[in-house]
């Protein structure tokens, strides 16, 4: 879809509308500016409805209303700069303006964003890691020879989604963000790509026009590359605005490139790698005089330092102590952070309910017990359900510093996976060391069985229909009657022209979520929410038609920006008769906004209905 030039847009909506002067206020709502024009017979309706960025045009309640979307606030922002009038039009339809920031909304935010990048590649993530995991019981039973070329062509098949990982997570990312997503994996690539991964093994220095480059290994990163396709996203927009349009189609990708790849490797490079040697320097020096409290940070923290990349600050200690000394005590905790990561998803596949979670569980229980491949656990399993990936924290904590307080250490760099355990058998007390290891396991494995919620029928529902086949569903709101969106007495939904959906005659005044996600637009006035759910589909909820009148007035939103919701979950409460009094239709509105995004909409509900009820089946 084009981006919309949102200066431009209004420019050009003002001029068509009669200009400046003949507009005496303008607000919006959740989808239309709502124009009061001096004379409405200054307006060139034609010339607004060919604007790039216009869906339609419609004359009611002596207001000029022209319907824009999704885009909308932008638009009327832009609007207000151009004519000076944005106080009164904000504080009449503005929507809310975000959230508390607290330490456990910003990262409840970071790990949905994160799982939701990664739901669309768990399954392939899974196979590969299950892979990985055979072959590595191949090559303990001499099945295979880790030199012969059959071996060689199955590690390439089993490791080239986590080798390329950026690549894959560049095209969801920008699939999250709004980014253009072909340019996103053009400069995921950059970032993996042979001459530059080269570059950083070389350890020569690197220069870009004289600015020296400190070289990161990006292959199989995460974080590097989504905040460069959340940046991108932002480029993105501000080019579609300058340049020109005969430009734009390949100006916007070459600039974003040009920009985006450099900016990552001046910035991100190091950054990351100055931490990751901080923390590799910090916990080295605390294995000389605590060993116990080292391992309990590195059985800890090793699994979130792999998730933001800074575990490739502690390979070169670990492979120098093992080429100077023989062995590397660095190594003890690690078996503990991954095998309890691994149990906690174990537990996860024996309490759900979902068969569709089974499904990523037991597969990626497996590839982290035997090959110490986690990426499935920790993206598909324990990040998205929270609880499980702390559970897994605090098992490998204690497993790790019960390893090293043993002083265990590996004479060969491993993976740390079950198989991975014989190269401590030499140095340091093995016996402490396969208690941590089994402690770590029993832990993680218990809390998560114990506290983790075995998800309601619902929950498991929803997991299903976003998972297995890449369908979601949106439910029922409200309790009523379902109406055809043909059937909506207002042009503008009815036409379909904002996206697909239907409307239900409410029998009781409370809103739910008719979608899991995050709320991204919820008006003060109470009477209309946008939410986004992680697999990208956006859906507008307007109660009543024309309700943006009422000023907030019967209406009481339970939600605001930003907050994440589950489908169920009550977002408003409003007064029906108060809306029927002030001469308006309480009809509720459910719409998908970006309806020609998807593959296919199904309609799947009719009649009279209760809240929860299956309404629309999405293929994404």
């Amino acid at each position: 879809m084009a981006v919309i030039d949102h200066r431009s847009l209004a420019s050009d909506i003002l001029e068509s509308v009669g200009g400046q002067s003949n507009v005496d206020s303008v607000v919006h709502c959740a989808t239309r500016l709502r124009f009061k024009l001096n004379d409405s017979a200054k307006a060139d309706t034609d010339a607004v409805k060919a604007l790039p960025g216009v869906l339609a045009v419609m004359k009611a309640g002596g207001q000029y209303q022209v319907v824009i979307g999704d885009d909308v606030s932008a638009v009327h922002a832009e609007i207000t700069k151009l004519t000076g009038s944005g106080s009164t039009a904000e504080r009449s339809a503005a929507v809310v303006d975000g959230p508390v920031w607290s330490p456990k909304r910003l990262l409840n935010g970071f790990i949905d964003v994160v799982s939701a990048i990664f739901q669309p590649i768990m399954w392939p993530l899974a196979g590969a890691g299950l892979l990985k995991a055979l072959l590595s019981i191949a090559l303990q039973l001499n099945w295979l020879d880790a030199t012969s070329q059959t071996y060689v062509i199955l590690a390439a098949a089993a490791d080239s989604i986590f080798f390329f990982l950026p690549i894959f997570l560049g095209y969801t990312a920008a699939n999250r963000f709004g980014a253009n997503k072909f340019t996103s994996m053009a400069i995921a690539g950059a970032l993996v790509y042979p001459s530059i991964v080269d570059l950083g093994a070389s350890g020569e220095s690197v220069r870009f026009f004289s600015i020296p480059v400190t070289m990161f290994n990006y292959t199989g990163s995460v974080i590097p590359i989504i905040v460069a396709v959340l940046i991108q996203s932002h480029l993105e927009k501000n080019l579609m605005r300058i340049v020109p349009k005969m430009l734009r189609n390949f100006a916007t990708p070459m600039i974003s490139i040009i920009v985006m790849v450099p900016l990552v490797l001046l910035t991100v490079g190091p950054v990351t790698s100055f931490l990751a040697s901080a923390l590799s320097t910090g916990i080295t020096d605390v294995f000389e005089f605590a060993p116990w409290l080292a391992g309990g940070l590195m059985g800890g923290l090793w699994q979130v330092f792999v998730l933001f990349g800074l575990h490739w600050g502690f390979l070169p200690a670990m492979l120098n102590d093992i080429a100077v000394a023989g062995s590397s005590v660095q190594l003890a905790p690690l078996p503990s952070a991954v095998l309890a990561q691994a149990a906690a998803t174990l537990a996860v596949f024996l309490r759900t309910r979902s068969s569709v979670r089974r499904g990523v569980a037991g597969p990626a229980s497996v590839s982290g017990f035997i090959a110490g491949v986690t990426e499935p656990a920790i993206y598909g399993v324990n990040l998205p359900l929270k609880k499980p990936f702390f559970f897994g924290i605090v098992g490998g904590s204690v497993g790790g510093a019960i390893a090293a307080s043993g002083g265990s250490a590996a004479t060969v760099f491993v993976f740390p996976s079950l198989l991975g355990l014989s190269a401590f058998t030499t140095v340091g007390s093995f016996v402490l060391q396969i208690a941590g290891v089994a402690i770590a396991i029993s832990i993680a494995f218990a809390l998560t069985f114990a506290f983790v919620d075995r998800e309601s029928t619902a929950d498991a529902e929803s997991v299903e229909a976003a998972v297995a086949v890449g369908t979601v569903e949106i439910v029922v709101p409200v309790d009523g009657t379902m109406v055809a969106l043909a059937d909506v007495p207002d042009r503008v939904f009815s036409s379909g022209v904002l996206g697909q959906g239907f409307g239900v005659v409410p029998s009781e005044g409370v809103v739910r979520a008719p979608i899991s996600g995050t709320i991204i637009t919820a008006m003060k006035t109470g009477h209309a929410y946008g939410i986004r759910s992680s697999d990208g589909v956006e859906v507008l909820v307007h109660i009543g038609i024309d309700t943006v009148r009422m000023n907030g007035e019967g209406f009481t939103p339970s939600v605001a920006r930003d907050d994440v919701v589950k489908a169920g979950d009550i977002i408003a409460e409003f007064d029906i008769e108060a809306v029927h009094k002030a001469g308006f239709d309480p009809m509720t509105l459910v719409v998908v906004t970006n309806s020609k995004q998807l593959a296919s909409i199904e309609p799947i509900g009719s009649g009279a209905v209760s809240h929860g009820t299956p309404a629309i089946a999405i293929t994404v």
